[in-house]
């Protein structure tokens, strides 16, 4: 399952947005930094009112949404890839995430202690960033070390990996961001193989009092919004303690709150959709009687790995899909109608899931 890890400085609102996200008390929030020690970790459904829709439709015994897992990482202070704080463990946490949301404080209270003495949201950024790099950099020079035999007995590929790590560790010192895309075909491999923290995409969450919902006229969020401008990265407004209150409200009761404050969806709602946007993310469907089930795939892939998902079996014996798109298989209402006026067709093994995509696969045992 991918996961997404939630930091940022101690005292931000990681664990407060993370138990809002996983509508739990599972992460203990205090006023203290490092509350945090071990990362916590949550399974969270992926909000999709289609599924909703197709269930009445075919009269499904179930409903099985897809879903992330979101991981709250311990606080990080300057000076953790020195070791500082939780220093190496806080970076080995973050290694195994997928993406990144950087909970950014935009919001003053005196009650709330700042690890730094001061809400300033670029700051709170470039140290996180910064440790990023510098742990990243000390990668580099490890794997560097240990290729150094191999490049004097002229292997290929070793002076092939070690051309990549040059460089990377240009572009590491120049602290500017970067992407998979700007290596060659050949040195892919090299730099995937590391790990690296900072080439994980990132969403800077602006986190705001509940009285600035929207951000505007907050020159906090402005900032932050144009820091991700320039750093590749995308920014979602919420506000943590909001959140936090909607869900100990309950489910209808904050359905009620939001209806009167006039919101369509709660932050966590949106942070959860924009997270699977980020990670370019699909969802196709299979429904059926038995179920409406969501499945995850990554946008490109093609009918015999979407069986995949399923079961191998699907993949290997992989004969046809029968696709019928969301909108139209509800505009119908049934199989038997899409099939008649056509709207139901076979894919081979060139298509490519569309998001929404109502499958039923084909296959040889």
């Amino acid at each position: 399952m991918l996961q997404a890890g939630i930091v940022g400085l101690p005292n931000v609102g990681k664990s407060t947005l993370f138990n809002a996200l996983t509508s739990s008390a599972k992460a203990e929030a205090a006023n203290y930094p490092f509350c945090t020690i071990e990362p916590n970790k949550g399974i969270v459904i992926v909000p999709d009112e289609r599924l909703e829709v197709l269930e009445k439709l075919v009269k499904a015994q179930k409903v099985i949404p897809t879903a992330i897992e979101f991981c709250d990482i311990a606080g990080l202070v300057k000076g953790a890839s020195k070791g500082e704080g939780l220093g190496n463990r806080f970076l080995a946490n973050i290694r195994e995430v997928d993406a990144i949301i950087h909970i950014v404080r935009c919001f003053v209270d005196d009650n709330i202690v700042h690890v730094s003495g001061a809400t300033n949201p670029l700051d709170d950024i470039e140290i996180i960033n910064l440790e990023l790099a510098l742990a990243d950099l000390a990668s580099v020079e490890k794997r560097k070390e240990r290729i150094q035999k191999n490049i004097k007995a002229k292997e290929k590929s070793a002076i092939a990996e070690d051309q990549a790590l040059n460089k990377l560790t240009e572009i590491l010192n120049e602290g500017k961001p970067f992407s998979i895309d700007i290596f060659d075909k050949e040195e892919v491999p090299f730099v995937n193989s590391l790990n690296l923290l900072t080439i994980k995409p990132v969403i800077y969450a602006a986190n705001v009092s509940e009285d600035n919902l929207s951000g505007e006229n907050n020159p906090m969020v402005e900032q932050v919004k144009e820091y991700a401008k320039t750093h590749n990265a995308e920014v979602a407004i919420i506000s943590a303690a909001l959140e936090s209150e909607l869900v100990a409200l309950g489910t209808t009761g904050a359905k009620e709150y939001l209806m009167e404050s006039g919101i369509q969806d709660t932050g966590a709602e949106m942070m959860i959709k924009k997270v699977y946007s980020l990670l370019q993310l699909r969802t196709f469907i299979t429904a059926g009687e038995i179920e409406v089930r969501a499945w995850t795939i990554k946008a490109g892939t093609k009918a015999p790995q979407a069986a995949g998902v399923i079961h191998t079996d699907f993949e290997k014996g992989f004969i046809r899909a029968e696709v019928t798109g969301y909108q139209d298989f509800v505009d119908c209402g049934s199989y038997a109608v899409a099939r008649e006026k056509g709207l139901t067709r076979l894919e081979g093994k060139e298509y490519i899931i569309q998001d929404g995509d109502i499958v039923h696969f084909r296959f040889a045992v």
